[in-house]
């Protein structure tokens, strides 16, 4: 049964806005925002990448200021001049990307900002620490607090921030897709988390493109497009077509392109790619137009054996075949002259430099073809530039802006535009379209059919059962470093997939 708190209907909601603005020179990138979360509720806040979610969670956490408009907490009306200010005011953000130090312990990190001390002024460690073991007691964390965070996995270290929102008075948590890495049980048990967190009367702002996410934990929602307000109301109410076609202003009808499949020649091959620890007898071959689904759950090997293939790290046996002729790639220099692109999961720390300029990351791969001798091309960097960021629609001030202000799902466009650029015969795709909404999706989507229709051969590596299967000609499933399941599109359903993931499934990769 869930316990539901009790919620009284008269009390001023924990937190109300009313007609935020927000800007930058040149773009309004919020206008006339306004909603309240009420205690012991779940509020979806829905847009596509660049709508102003991520801005908003600043300016609720204390990052940025207002322009216009009002923040209540309360009943009270608040400004918030700093980060702490906001914490303080019992606001907690956990983010996507979790932001801790690996090289401290889970306590350390619960409590950095707001140590508790003695009455001798000494910083109490055991009282930390007992006190940390006691919310992952009540989250059913199968670790301590004196683990060292280096030691777990994304799943638990987004515990060990819901963990730091609990060790504070938070009246409000702030989850921006806490889902985006974390496999279908690490889902299941992050909304049980929710419902605690409802249960003690917490309200609750959940950032999420995934619809079955929002329809399973959310009580209201709330939708921006361009920076504006365009609805908001009761879960119950509606569905997931109102809520795509109040997102991008239009419907989207299937999300997966029509692909006439004319697989070419072969262009990769793939014999007996092994290492010591983490995959092993990886064969394959690619053909050119061809799109390869990669599948297998979190553990089983496929980023690592690709990242190897890409030069990333060294395999310790294998063969490589490029148009029929045997490769040497040592690294990633080598994989790109072979005409490799690998797009990685990781797009904050393998896939850009947060600090570079738009520019600066799109031509980061393919900087000979933007120089001149030992000269950049300034003029070349930007046209190059200009033309990803219209073919993908990024969303930002201008081509100089730092690509770490940029939203999540910009971030992902760039990424993978850098890696247009070079031009490349091969594209490794590593979960790219993780963190992007509907729309970002589809026009990825769209730009996969076109670059196969020119002969691109792509591989695809995806958590996403329904992108596996709507976009794959073929689709490998990996489990326990191997393949273990070889399915053409007409072969492949949810279940013989799954199961074959879990290892449930004889192998039947002859």
């Amino acid at each position: 049964m869930t316990i539901e708190p009790m919620v009284d209907s008269n009390e001023p909601p924990v937190l109300a806005l009313s007609g935020v603005c927000k800007r930058f020179p040149g773009m309004t990138v919020l206008q006339g925002v306004g909603f309240t979360l009420r205690r012991g509720e779940v509020t979806a806040l829905i847009g596509e990448n660049g709508a102003g979610k991520s801005t908003l969670v600043k300016i609720l956490t204390g990052i940025y200021g207002l322009d216009e408009g009002e923040i209540c907490v309360g009943g009270q009306s608040v400004h918030f001049a700093s980060a702490r200010a906001a914490w303080a005011a019992g606001i907690t953000a956990i983010h996507q990307e979790p932001v801790m130090f690996d090289e401290l312990s889970v306590a350390e990190n619960v409590f950095m900002g707001h140590m508790s001390v003695t009455g001798a002024g000494l910083v109490d460690w055991r009282g930390m620490q007992d006190r940390t073991n006691e919310i992952l007691h009540l989250l059913e964390a199968g670790f301590s607090a004196t683990t060292p965070l280096k030691l777990l996995g994304v799943a638990e270290k987004h515990l060990v921030e819901i963990a730091r929102a609990l060790s504070h008075d938070s009246r409000v948590v702030i989850m921006d897709e806490p889902t985006a890495a974390l496999s279908t049980r690490e889902v299941d048990d992050l909304i049980r988390i929710v419902g605690r967190l409802k249960a003690q009367g917490r309200a609750i702002l959940f950032i999420s493109h995934k619809f079955e996410e929002i329809f399973r934990i959310a009580d209201r929602w709330v939708c921006l497009r361009d920076g504006r307000q365009v609805g908001s109301g009761a879960i119950a109410d509606v569905t997931s077509a109102d809520l795509v076609k109040l997102m991008v202003g239009r419907s989207i009808g299937n999300v997966f392109p029509t692909r006439e499949t004319a697989v070419g020649e072969p262009t990769l091959q793939v014999d007996g790619l092994s290492n010591a620890t983490e995959f092993a007898d990886l064969s394959f071959v690619l053909h050119k137009g061809e799109i390869l689904g990669l599948y297998g759950l979190v553990g089983s090997g496929r980023s690592e054996a690709l990242q190897a293939l890409f030069g990333l790290s060294r395999p310790t046996r294998g063969v490589i075949r490029i148009d029929g002729k045997v490769v040497a790639i040592h690294s990633p220099a080598d994989a790109i002259a072979a005409g490799l692109a690998y797009v990685p999961e990781d797009r904050q720390t393998q896939g850009a430099v947060l600090a570079f300029s738009i520019v600066e990351n799109v031509t980061l791969a393919s900087l000979r073809r933007h120089s001149s001798g030992a000269f950049l091309m300034r003029d070349r960097e930007t046209a190059t530039a200009r033309s990803v960021a219209e073919r993908f629609a990024v969303k930002a001030r201008n081509l100089d802006q730092a690509l770490g202000d940029l939203s999540g799902g910009n971030q992902q466009k760039v990424v993978i535009g850098k890696w247009i650029a070079t031009n490349p015969r091969i594209l490794i795709l590593d979960e790219p379209t993780k963190g992007i909404d509907i729309g970002s999706k589809a026009a990825v989507h769209a730009f996969m059919a076109e670059l196969t229709a020119a002969g691109v051969a792509i591989i695809l590596i995806s958590s996403e059962l329904p992108e596996v299967m709507g976009m794959s000609d073929s689709i490998l499933v990996m489990h326990e470093g191997r393949v273990v399941r070889r399915l053409t599109r007409a072969e492949a359903t949810p279940e013989l997939i799954v199961t074959a993931a879990a290892g449930t499934l004889e192998s039947n990769v002859a």
